[in-house]
């Protein structure tokens, strides 16, 4: 009898001990009615070639936690993603998840494909709008072209940002890959994915606008 008991014992004991691990990794939990903050972007911000939970929007969120900041982090990010692609299906994503700010990393696609500056300007343009129209306040974050795209096109690419945020009157994120943009140790083989250990840079070159503009409420 007492091995009975001893195995009972023993089985409750691992239970509950899997059910706190369980929750110790669990996603934390939101109250309802926390406004979120919805990342709109391509692989950098979908975790390619990533383990999961450990690209910089991941980190986003368990910062916002340490800070204290009210929001939870929605990624509807979508590698391989043009900013065609994503003004198609804004709208459907600002009335799922009704987010209060949009982070719009969209745009690298187009011009590694070749895309037309002035349909990027347009669907950027478009997106922005689209995201004032379901009262959430945008940010934009760019990117830039590797050199062999030649220096001309690579600078009026730049630009098209630069122009869109100006135009819009929206906070801009020059380039989200300022911190490693030299360093080849930090990307993935492909030369344009970064690495695991680069994502907190990543994170730390967004987070003062991304920090603004949900402080702005």
């Amino acid at each position: 009898m007492s091995f009975f008991i001893r195995s009972f014992s023993y089985r409750i004991g691992s239970l509950a001990l899997g059910m706190l691990l369980m929750f110790a990794h669990a996603p934390p939990a939101f109250a309802t009615g926390t406004p979120v903050v919805m990342i709109f972007g391509d692989s950098l911000s979908a975790e390619y070639g990533l383990p999961q939970g450990s690209g910089w929007v991941a980190l986003l969120e368990r910062r916002l936690l340490s800070e204290k900041i009210d929001y939870r982090v929605v990624n509807a990010s979508i590698s391989g993603e043009t900013t065609l692609g994503g003004r198609n299906r804004i709208e459907a994503e600002l009335a799922r998840q009704k987010p209060q700010v949009v982070v719009i990393a969209l745009g690298g696609n187009d011009g590694l494909r070749g895309v037309s500056l002035d349909t990027t300007r347009d669907n950027l343009e478009y997106m922005i709008a689209a995201s004032r129209k379901f009262k959430a306040r945008p940010l934009l974050v760019g990117v830039r072209l590797p050199p062999n795209y030649g220096r001309t096109f690579s600078e009026r690419f730049r630009l098209v940002f630069v122009e869109v945020a100006k135009k819009t009157g929206t906070p801009l994120v020059p380039f989200i890959l300022e911190a490693i943009a030299d360093r080849r140790d930090l990307f993935q083989p492909d030369g344009i994915h970064p690495t695991v250990t680069a994502q907190p840079m990543l994170l730390d070159t967004l987070w003062p606008q991304i920090a603004n503009v949900l402080k702005s409420r």
